[in-house]
């Protein structure tokens, strides 16, 4: 991205949540830097990355966090949500463990986030299809029936790691393009970078970031 990457219209903040083990940190280093770790720990804390992608004309940042176990870091969950406008809730189609959580996370993220998130459920680790235990006309249903976009992705051999991003950035762009329409009077969005506990560079205060949807 080099030069280009000061080159941006806005900034959307999208977090990764689900179990441990679920691929979440691959799909993160699979998009922002088209590298799989087959090695990879448990995360330890909070890790971010950026890309920046062409959405229309407009050139969208996306912040995107990482993070493992959130029940072990109960204090920094809050800021963890914090400024979220995406969340991809993250299971893995070979352990159906980890998805019949998915409605706890779902609680997690509602009760921490705005209600207008924009959510994509990603069943993960489609390489291993021979040993699949989630259907995914089962997950597709759950997804559709609480309004969440949906996806199968595998971070090993990137199978829909780009459009699973890329979908989910684009759902974003246009609640921020409708939000600017319905607010026509003024010039800008409603920004996250007003609360003072933002990741925001204050110098970028020119550019709509992290839109609060």
């Amino acid at each position: 991205m080099g030069s280009a990457e000061e080159d941006y219209n806005f900034v959307f903040k999208v977090v990764l949540i689900g179990e441990s083990g679920v691929g979440k940190t691959n799909l993160l280093s699979r998009f922002t830097r088209n590298e799989f770790n087959h090695d990879s720990r448990t995360t330890i804390g909070v890790e971010f990355s950026t890309r920046t992608i062409l959405v229309g004309d407009a050139a969208v940042k996306a912040q995107i966090w990482d993070t493992a176990g959130l029940e072990r870091y109960r204090a920094i969950t809050s800021a963890y949500y914090r400024g979220a406008v995406g969340a991809l809730v993250v299971f893995d189609i070979t352990k159906h463990q980890t998805y019949d959580v998915v409605e706890r996370w779902l609680k997690e993220l509602y009760d921490h986030a705005e209600a207008s998130i924009v959510v994509m459920l990603v069943g993960n680790k489609t390489d291993l299809a021979q040993a699949r235990e989630v259907p995914m006309e089962e997950a597709k249903m759950f997804a559709d029936n609480n309004g969440l976009l949906f996806v199968e992705t595998s971070a090993l051999d990137s199978t829909n790691v780009e459009e699973a991003f890329e979908t989910i950035l684009k759902e974003i762009f246009h609640k921020v393009q409708k939000q600017k329409q319905r607010s026509s009077q003024s010039n800008t969005v409603s920004l996250a970078s007003e609360n003072p506990t933002s990741t925001a560079p204050a110098q970028e205060e020119r550019r709509p970031c992290c839109v609060a949807l």
